[in-house]
């Protein structure tokens, strides 16, 4: 992909919000608890068939015992690299554990930034006493497995390895509203036949998606969007609604008040980058039908794009006036791809096709940050990278992995298992997927990890088929290290709080899932990338990891 010559210096930080798990040494059980002095409870860790058969009125030889095996478990570990999640993280955020973020600088020159928060958190702008009941962890998953199958098809799509036959779909139709920025009311045009837009695979906006606030418009209208590394082009939701807008939290974005809103020419080169595009008359057309039936139509147009207090002139979106499905309450998606129309590419000249955002561990608390330009790679000065294949295809970011370690040891999979396949990594997927010829051994080696440190297994939960009971723990919690390989040496060493999904306490699973089939692309997703500073780097060709970032 061609890119600008020059790249000006200018930097955006943009940040996303949480609490860090408070730092325990060793799993602890309560029926241990009671047992064990309390100035024992950091470096002491018995199995719980132990705990259970020492009572208080077995005095210190039974503590000698435990002291022994403790030291034995140690011993037998050698350079097992055992991390520690925190029992709080296991029980549901309290509504009111969110602490608003401040706007703060981060770190010298990085300018100010924006919060970014997981959409149905109580951190959330679109979080409301009266607002949707946030989805359950079943409807996560469903919703992250069409995710899934959607960039399958899209992969193979645009790489030629096959071209599956799309489901038949029906053509939408729009009536478009006047293209009039003026203040006056838009009206339709009841006269203009409908512009039919062709039916498209589209993709599947999850309900575990991050959300920033942006501003669009003169003055200025703030608009909650997901942010998206898997699609190119930014949406919101307009006035008018030509036949339905589901409902969001804030008010619709409205063109006619906007004094520096454009709709964009039908005979533009930007109108035929499009992937699916129409017109109206003279004006541009955008439209894109989402795996459910979902969709978004209207026109595609230029406003100011404001990011925190940096303003992105004459930016390209889409104006939706025709909407409807399962997109929460958000007002839109902003398109972070590698596409033409994407923000990234957009604004390449300004932030040097540069940007970061590290998602936090939970979706309550403390904030993690969105950064665009230079100092976005600042901010990630630590950072692993690997390279980013920009040969494989558009719109994703393609990284060649190579392995996965667990405690520190490789795992036994062929690199070729992994070279077939590809991988990607992606902000909006919120369970990694691997080909099942890697995913069999990572389960492997995690239950016999597991095993040996006591948990009771429990039932599978949806797409995850290994699980456990973490019932009555307190403390921290003791789990084998999950790494992810990559080209160029970099590693993804999972933070705690993204090796387990939790549905319940009574079911918190290993968070992999396998692909149908070893020729199907590695997804990483936004649950294994939790706590690091993700970079990405248009220009150098380059994603990067680094650790501790929120």
């Amino acid at each position: 992909m061609d890119q600008p010559a020059t790249v000006h210096t200018e930097l955006r930080t943009i940040p996303i919000s949480y609490r860090k798990a408070p730092a325990y040494i060793l799993a602890v059980t309560r029926r241990e608890a009671r047992v064990l002095p309390p100035l024992l409870h950091s470096n002491l860790t018995a199995s719980p068939a132990m705990a259970a058969s020492c009572g208080p009125s077995h005095g210190s030889f039974c503590l000698l015992v435990l002291l022994a095996a403790s030291a034995a478990t140690l011993g037998a570990a050698g350079s097992s690299s055992h991390v520690q999640l925190s029992a709080e993280s296991l029980l549901p955020a309290a509504e009111s554990s969110c602490s608003k973020p401040q706007e703060q600088q981060h770190g010298a020159g990085t300018g100010t930034r924006m919060p970014v928060v997981h959409q149905h958190g109580p951190c959330s702008p679109l979080a409301g006493k009266r607002g949707k009941a946030a989805p359950s962890h079943t409807e996560i998953l469903a919703a992250d497995q069409r995710r899934v199958e959607y960039i399958h098809r899209r992969v193979s799509e645009t790489t030629g390895r096959a071209r599956p036959k799309r489901a038949s779909a029906p053509p939408v139709h729009l009536r478009p509203g006047s293209p009039s920025s003026s203040a006056a009311t838009p009206t339709l045009f009841h006269a203009t036949p409908s512009a039919n837009l062709p039916a498209s695979s589209g993709e599947a906006l999850d309900t575990g998606n991050y959300v920033v606030t942006i501003e669009l418009g003169t003055p200025a209208s703030r608009q909650t969007v997901v942010f998206d590394t898997g699609s190119d082009t930014t949406w919101v939701q307009c006035q008018p609604c030509v036949a339905h807008c589901y409902r969001q939290k804030e008010a619709l974005f409205s063109p006619a008040k906007s004094s520096t809103y454009a709709n964009i020419s039908c005979s533009s080169t930007d109108c035929t980058d499009l992937d699916v595009s129409g017109c109206d008359g003279a004006n541009c057309l955008y439209g894109v039908q989402y795996g459910d039936g979902s969709y978004t139509i209207g026109f595609y147009a230029r406003d100011t794009l404001t990011l925190a207090h940096d303003a992105v002139g004459a930016f390209r979106f889409g104006c939706g006036e025709k909407n409807r499905g399962l997109f929460g309450r958000a007002a839109g998606l902003m398109g972070l791809g590698r596409g033409k129309s994407s923000l990234t590419v957009q604004a390449y000249g300004k932030y040097g096709g540069v940007f970061s955002y590290c998602l936090p561990a939970a979706p309550s608390g403390t904030t993690g940050f969105l950064d665009f330009g230079p100092g976005a790679a600042a901010a990630s000065a630590n950072a692993r990278r690997t390279p980013m294949l920009t040969d494989k295809g558009p719109t994703f970011y393609y990284v060649g992995m190579t392995g996965i370690k667990v405690d520190g040891h490789m795992l036994p999979i062929p690199e070729s298992v992994f070279s077939g396949a590809g991988a990607l990594v992606d902000s909006g997927t919120v369970i990694t997927r691997l080909p099942p010829s890697a995913y069999a051994p990572l389960r492997s080696a995690f239950a016999k990890a597991m095993d040996a440190l006591g948990y009771k297994k429990a039932p599978a939960f949806s797409i995850l088929d290994t699980c456990y009971d973490l019932t009555g723990y307190q403390g921290s919690i003791a789990l084998p290290a999950v790494s992810l390989v990559f080209g160029g040496g970099a590693c993804l060493d999972v933070d705690a709080s993204g090796i387990l999904y939790i549905a319940d306490v009574s079911q918190a699973c290993l968070g992999f899932a396998p692909n149908d089939d070893d020729t199907e692309v590695a997804i990483v997703g936004n649950t294994q990338q939790k706590t690091y500073a993700v970079l990405y780097d248009l220009g150098k060709k380059v994603v990067g990891f680094a650790p501790g970032a929120c």
